[in-house]
């Protein structure tokens, strides 16, 4: 069983914080591992809401587990385990909090680029097309509409910000920054992991409009997929059985959450107003959904 009670916030005296990121609290375990505890806390316009939604940090837990065994012919990962009894005492001793949420995955040297892949023309890929005609470096052909499938999925890198905005940079770019052999590694597997979770997801009835993929080196000088990967957090979904070219799609994500935001009457600064319990529950149910259909059993 997972907690219960939303979780919002973790702290544990026993344990150090490394870092407590808009919706992860990760901390330190010994030399070789880390814990990373996926709250229920949820960002939007780079502000954390004050509402959470229940059972988000199992979804994302629970979906990168799934995508961590599926793809690791692909790549190698950073998880040793999400199961709370066979990990160390000290975590095991907050199990009650922790159980359903977290992973225990190897420390890695992460690499400060986010390794984005869009198959489809939406939201700051869809905004910079409408200006300058090109995606982070990548000139497209005219007259493509909102939402439709690229030719070929496209690499479109980011940097990594903790506060405020990721910036959409150029290959070019990231080279500048971790090197042109780790650019053309890391590009080539993000597009061989985006095609293939891409083809199962349409088998599932999910379009991976976009998604995002953060790696590491482990000490042997390997690279290894790491963070959370595929998630509602991380990726674009939408209902394969409502998509429709030319307009903004229904969502398994957060845009759920943004499009109430956009309603109200908010400079997206902080605070962040509170959400509605029925907007938080059916994020929550969107989350579940999503689960349910790719990995094909209930939560």
């Amino acid at each position: 069983m997972a907690s219960a009670a939303p979780v919002v916030e973790t702290t544990f005296s026993d344990l150090q914080l490394v870092r407590r990121g808009k919706v992860r609290d990760v901390y330190a375990v010994d030399e070789g591992s880390l814990l990373i505890v996926a709250t229920d806390r949820i960002s939007a316009f780079d502000c954390i809401l004050p509402t959470p939604i229940a059972r988000k940090g199992e979804v994302l837990t629970a979906l990168s587990r799934f995508w961590f065994a599926k793809l690791a012919h692909i790549v190698p990962n950073h998880l040793f385990t999400t199961n709370i009894d066979e990990m160390p005492d000290v975590i095991r001793d907050h199990a009650a909090e922790l159980r359903g949420r977290s992973m225990l995955v190897k420390r890695t040297e992460v690499f400060p680029v986010e390794c984005v892949v869009r198959g489809y023309l939406s939201g700051s890929g869809w905004k910079d097309y409408q200006r300058t005609g090109q995606v982070c470096g990548h000139q497209l052909p005219p007259g493509l509409r909102e939402s439709e499938q690229l030719a070929e999925p496209i690499f479109t890198p980011a940097t990594k910000a903790e506060t405020g905005h990721d910036e959409n940079i150029s290959e070019q770019q990231m080279a500048e920054i971790v090197g042109l052999e780790v650019t053309e590694s890391l590009r080539d597997v993000s597009l061989r992991l985006y095609q293939e979770a891409s083809d199962y997801a349409r088998s599932r009835g999910i379009i991976i409009a976009d998604t995002k993929f953060e790696f590491g080196r482990g000490r042997d000088g390997q690279i290894i997929l790491i963070d959370e990967v595929l998630t509602p957090d991380s990726s674009r979904f939408w209902p394969a059985e409502s998509y429709e070219v030319a307009r903004s799609q229904a969502s398994f994500d957060k845009q759920f959450v943004r499009d109430y935001l956009e309603q109200l009457d908010w400079d997206k600064q902080p605070p962040a107003p509170p959400l509605p319990p029925q907007v938080a529950q059916a994020t929550t149910d969107r989350y579940l959904e999503a689960y349910e259909l790719l990995v094909g059993q209930r939560l």
